[in-house]
């Protein structure tokens, strides 16, 4: 199963859209990756590394963000970890999210879950 990273500059938020996903699909991994480990606002590189390896199965995961520096972190995160198989969407975060989640649930592909939201 695709698994799903929440990157957020704020950790409420990431763990907000986490638990609206839950309503809906309870077997889908998804971990947060809000905030800096401090607690304050920001994006953390390592806290993104570490969110993908709690999701990740050799049918990839799907990293959604919400602005600025969480997108281009999460760009960082990919070119490194050099994996086809972890993609940033390009769907909005709580929308993208939601529908990731349920096509995930569902056993579609990666291809098929970034074809539908975006």
């Amino acid at each position: 199963m695709v698994g799903i990273v929440i990157v957020s500059h704020s950790k409420l938020l990431a763990e907000g859209v986490i638990d609206l996903v839950r309503m809906t699909s309870k077997k889908v991994k998804i971990a947060a990756a809000g905030g800096l480990e401090n607690g304050e606002y920001g994006t953390s590189y390592d806290l993104i590394n570490k969110a993908i390896d709690e999701v990740y199965s050799e049918d990839g995961a799907i990293i959604f963000v919400d602005l600025g520096s969480s997108i281009m972190t999460s760009e960082m995160v990919i070119e490194d970890r050099n994996n086809p198989k972890i993609v940033l969407s390009k769907a909005d975060l709580v929308n993208g999210a939601f529908a990731a989640s349920i096509y995930a649930e569902n056993n579609a592909t990666l291809e098929e879950i970034i074809s539908k939201v975006e």
